[in-house]
């Protein structure tokens, strides 16, 4: 396994997609799809595989590439699309190549609708393709059953229907159509129901579910229980039914599609190559900057390097924003819905994992620079005076009241520094005051750092609102660090970062990494704060009244009330007992105790 497929293992996405292995001439020698990219691609290096071919095709792979989809059908047919198109050595190839089906509605009189693999450009409306044959079947049925759609391929023009030309078959007599080859139903009557299909087809579902429900009940009130049953099964391939894949649209464009996504230093690209509706290319590169070249000029420059690399003539480019670049006969657009827009969105989708996955392969090299990443990233968020290398939190731990606790964890280059981990007992509070405990720890804990000489953290995190952190920040104001040192509070409800003398709060995005470093470090105190608090809830429930005599250790407790049971028995009972239990030495100890007692 070369150093190459390592990296690439460590950084592949959990998602759904396509794969493509690469030979050392850079030939695809096997396309594959998979639910999770990572779990799928990493089992080929991982197990032991008894098929001959597999070992052999393990051992020729040299370079891996993938294509992140959105859904588990998209796969299959991004990869039915990918084999056709390079066909791979050790693919298995279709000999009747065909593709998967979709639903018509035929453009002619009283429209047929059926199942096809054959797209005809003469008006008819296409939907899909499908994964699914069993849902497609199945819908057909209903629709059939529902509607009472034709099934014949009668040419039903009105004059045809007016010469009496034709003649109701066995469908009209179970009652699967309403015979409008002898007029007996309306050409608008029967346009209403094709019109709903279409609806269906296009995701609205609700009419036909409505319907079927209202069967099943009845079913059911007739207890005819298997019928019911066979109805559900049906609704539920229905409420299943998917209209619409990114990889693959009736809609027979051929254009090509570009993502883009840049940093400081290079520019990122994504290309899908579209024919026919079906992507059957998708490619990511980089352009290194070297000057203060502009998105729209790398973009004009993948545009060109693409089309001449896989000699592209479509006549339309979808990208995210206009290139500089001119193509004669060539239109750029900028999509805003449709089939497009989401065709625009997949390949944005892929310049970021892209982008994310060298990022990620860098960071695994170099580890430093993913902490300086994330710490530059804090110090802008927060907009602090410099990167908060060393930052220290506290959270305070009490229940009614008790045993009051307080803890602050430190964290040194974005990682726990768990020697410098500190317990606070609180002293000088009464009762449940999260403010003046906030203020003790904080003043106990600069102050020694202060008398120490210790370095100071560039950021503390206050877990809590604006009350706590006002209560930290005189604590520092006293001792002389208010200007020294940047404070937040979080607050637990919406995750709200509060900054010294401004009232309104900061709504960081939730999934950036400052909040998640934040909420690491709450977490981290909250979870050493309430181990500290349970240590000291157990030790204050198991003390007795025997912990008050000196010279009576663990090991005499145990036995004396072990054989007493309580401590009122054993101030009932007797010298002699006592001697018979612990000895004269330590007899002598606990009569004195007791007499003390009485006293």
């Amino acid at each position: 396994m070369t150093k190459e497929i390592q990296d690439t293992l460590k950084v592949i996405p959990q998602k759904p997609g396509c794969y493509q292995f690469l030979d050392e001439k850079g030939k695809v020698i096997y396309v594959g799809k998979a639910k999770n990219l990572k779990k799928r691609v990493s089992s080929y290096f991982t197990k032991h595989h008894d098929n001959p071919k597999t070992r052999i095709l393990v051992r020729n792979i040299q370079k891996i590439k993938y294509i992140v989809v959105n859904t588990e059908e998209d796969t299959f047919l991004l990869e039915n699309n990918l084999i056709k198109e390079l066909r791979p050595r050790y693919n298995v190839m279709l000999k009747d190549d065909k593709s998967y089906p979709s639903i018509v509605i035929k453009n002619e009189y009283f429209p047929r609708v059926f199942k096809t693999r054959n797209l005809v450009k003469d008006g008819s409306r296409y939907f899909g393709p499908y994964t699914s044959v069993l849902a497609v079947n199945a819908l057909l049925d209903i629709f059939r059953k529902v509607y009472k759609i034709r099934t014949c391929r009668l040419n039903l023009t009105p004059g045809n229907i007016a010469a009496g030309k034709f003649k109701v078959c066995l469908e009209y007599h179970i009652k699967r159509c309403k015979g409008p080859c002898e007029g007996l139903q309306t050409l608008e009557d029967y346009n209403k129901n094709v019109a709903e299909i279409a609806e269906i087809l296009k995701g609205n579902v609700r009419i036909i579910e409505k319907q079927i429900s209202e069967e099943m009940q009845q079913c059911a009130e007739e207890l005819r229980f298997e019928d019911a049953q066979a109805l559900k099964e049906k609704l539920l391939q229905i409420q299943n039914f998917r209209e619409k894949s990114t990889v693959v649209s009736n809609i027979n464009y051929n254009i090509d599609v570009f993502g883009y996504e840049d940093d400081e230093n290079s520019g990122y690209i994504n290309y899908l190559h579209v024919v026919n509706g079906a992507v059957n290319q998708a490619y990511t590169f980089e352009y290194k900057k070297k000057l203060d070249e502009t998105p729209e000029e790398l973009l004009g420059l993948g545009i060109i390097e693409m089309r001449q690399r896989f000699g592209s003539e479509s006549k339309e480019i979808i990208v995210p924003f206009l290139p500089e670049v001119t193509l004669s006969n060539v239109e750029f657009s900028i999509p805003q819905r449709g089939d497009k827009k989401k065709l625009l969105e997949l390949s944005q989708k892929n310049v970021k994992q892209y982008k994310f996955d060298k990022l990620k392969k860098s960071e695994m090299l170099n580890p430093e620079q993913r902490v300086t990443r994330i710490l530059t990233t804090v110090q802008k968020d927060l907009q602090l005076k410099e990167i908060p290398w060393h930052i220290e939190c506290f959270d305070n731990s009490n229940i009614q009241g008790t045993n009051p606790v307080a803890s602050c964890v430190v964290f040194k280059k974005a990682k726990p520094s768990k020697k410098d981990y500190r317990h606070f007992n609180i002293k000088t509070v009464v009762g449940p005051d999260d403010y003046a405990s906030i203020a003790e720890i904080i003043h106990r804990r600069y102050s020694r750092v202060l008398n120490e000489g210790a370095p100071l953290p560039q950021l503390i995190v206050i877990d809590g609102g604006k009350g706590q952190l006002h209560a930290a920040v005189e604590s520092l104001q006293k001792i002389g660090l208010y200007w020294k040192i940047a404070i937040i509070g979080i607050a637990k409800r919406l995750e709200e970062i509060y900054f010294p003398e401004d009232s309104v709060p900061l709504y960081i995005d939730k999934n950036s990494e400052t909040l998640k470093l934040i909420q690491q470090l709450r977490d981290e105190a909250h979870r050493f704060g309430i181990t500290h608090h349970r240590n000291r809830r157990s030790k204050s429930q198991v003390t007795s009244e025997l912990d008050q005599i000196k010279g009576i250790g663990k090991e005499t407790k145990k036995k004396l009330l072990t054989h007493f049971k309580s401590i009122k028995r054993l101030k009932e009972s007797g010298e002699e007992e006592i001697i018979s239990v612990v000895g004269k030495s330590k007899s002598y100890l606990i009569l004195n105790w007791i007499n003390e007692k009485k006293d």
